[in-house]
């Protein structure tokens, strides 16, 4: 380990400039105007592979973004890890609340500022240098396999073709993926639950034109107001969705679940100090960590209609929208989640207006074992790296990609992330600590190092 260590050490500065150099490139997968540069964060990965010593990288092509698939077989004797990350990141609006611009990073405070900085640039290249320092040692202990895509962002719509088409080739013994959080840099945790996804977008039409506020006002329908009353409807006083059938596939945790949930630390003054709020809510008989990590959810993500430009226009508008998100436990499926919601917000709306829903995307919710060889070689990994044994959470974020490769694959995976929930990812200023990048490369080497040792 203090080989590993050392090596680190004094590579440090080439390792934060490979990662600053893979974050100027704007590979913001949602808007076409960045299609190129999505493909110029390809065609990085496929270099800074070589350079670390893969056997073979390619950029597979797809109907949208690109796949980077690569592998270093070193013995079928040997276990196989099959690494999945993204480079696709989230759209930096509103760029006038970054306080320096989105993709020209720069540390400040031990912290590197910059889109997808975290999400998930800076947790993916961390395994490309950990495949660095295993060839420098010598012989790698495992087979590895690198499956980076470049629209995780926008639901990876064509991952799941890939996945079907290339079973064979993708065959491993574990998923490794570092795309979620630790609970702080003191206190090391691994992620076994995540939240599945429904995300919809919802359309209100009334008049055929906007009309002029004060000679229709009060007569018509304004799509606005009638899409804030069919929104505030969706949750009642006591902070549960009130979509028939929302809760029918909800698994209950027993008390002793609920219990290891709350084994993790939580100061609740400090979560609300960092996010500038005086006050909590949810849902009803649950505490944050749980309406957060082992609760269903409903939440507006965006919305929009009439006039929103500067001064002043008096119209009442013919459209309104919104986008919605709901974030899904187990055994929830979100095909049928988003049914129910299309089913009743349709039922919901007055005659005075047409209602259209149109699907994003979606993902189902997932548990990973923590009886698995591969758990505990992450648990030794972290144990040794950061002194202490860490504790596994759930996260309310998701990453459908786990169903999918238990699905396809039949393999499980291990979420050994090392970010912070005050990295601010999909907001402005997002960041990464150079502590966690840097600690972050060790642990994965040693993940790998102890993974081999106990498939002996």
């Amino acid at each position: 380990m203090n080989e590993v260590k050392s090596y680190i050490d004094s590579n440090q500065q080439k390792f934060l400039d490979e990662l600053m150099e893979f974050l100027r490139i704007p590979s913001v997968s949602t808007d076409s105007k960045f299609k190129s540069d999505v493909l110029r964060g390809a065609g990085f990965l496929e270099g800074a592979l070589k350079k670390a010593g893969v056997d073979l990288v390619e950029i597979c092509q797809t109907a949208g973004h690109p796949i980077v698939y690569a592998e270093k077989i070193i013995s079928s004797d040997l276990p196989t890890v099959l690494v999945y990350g993204h480079y696709d990141v989230q759209p930096a609006d509103p760029y006038e609340l970054w306080d320096s611009p989105p993709f020209e990073p720069v540390i400040r405070n031990e912290r590197i500022y910059a889109r997808g900085s975290c999400d998930d640039k800076g947790q993916l290249y961390m395994h490309i240098k950990a495949l660095e320092i295993l060839n420098q040692q010598g012989v790698p202990p495992c087979n590895l396999k690198f499956i980076l895509e470049g629209e995780e962002e926008i639901g990876s719509s064509n991952l799941n073709l890939f996945v079907n088409e290339n079973a064979t080739r993708l065959k491993s013994d574990i998923v490794l993926i570092s795309d979620t959080t630790i609970i702080d840099n003191d206190t090391p945790s691994i992620t076994i639950g995540l939240r599945g996804l429904s995300y919809v977008e919802v359309e209100v039409t009334g008049p055929n034109r906007d009309l002029h506020s004060g000679v229709y006002g009060g007569a018509v329908a304004n799509p606005i107001n009638v899409l804030c009353d069919m929104i505030s409807s969706l949750i009642d006083n006591k902070g549960r969705v009130t979509i028939p059938g929302f809760y029918h596939q909800v698994k209950e945790l027993s008390t002793d679940e609920r219990a290891k949930v709350a084994e993790a630390p939580f100061d609740l003054g400090k979560y609300q100090q960092e996010i500038g709020i005086t006050d909590i809510q949810g849902e009803e008989g649950f505490t944050t960590l749980e309406r957060t990590g082992i609760r269903p959810t409903l939440d507006v993500n965006g919305i929009w209609g009439g006039y929103t430009g500067k001064g002043a226009k008096t119209v009442l508008p013919s459209k309104a929208y919104a986008k919605i998100s709901m974030r899904l436990v187990p055994d929830q499926d979100d095909e049928e989640i988003t049914r129910l919601f299309t089913e009743h917000f349709i039922s919901i709306a007055p005659k005075s207006v047409t209602v259209n829903v149109t699907t994003h995307h979606g993902g189902k919710p997932a548990v990973t074992p923590t009886d698995s060889m591969a758990f505990q070689a992450a648990s030794n990994a972290f144990e040794k790296v950061w002194g202490k044994a860490p504790i596994a959470t759930r996260d309310g974020g998701s990453i459908p990609v786990v169903s999918l490769f238990s699905e396809i694959l039949g393999i499980d995976t291990v979420l050994m992330g090392f970010g912070l929930d005050s990295d601010a990812i999909h907001s402005p200023n997002e960041s990464y600590g150079i502590f966690n990048y840097l600690k972050g490369i060790e642990t994965i080497v040693l993940f790998h190092q102890q993974y081999a040792a106990l498939s002996k």
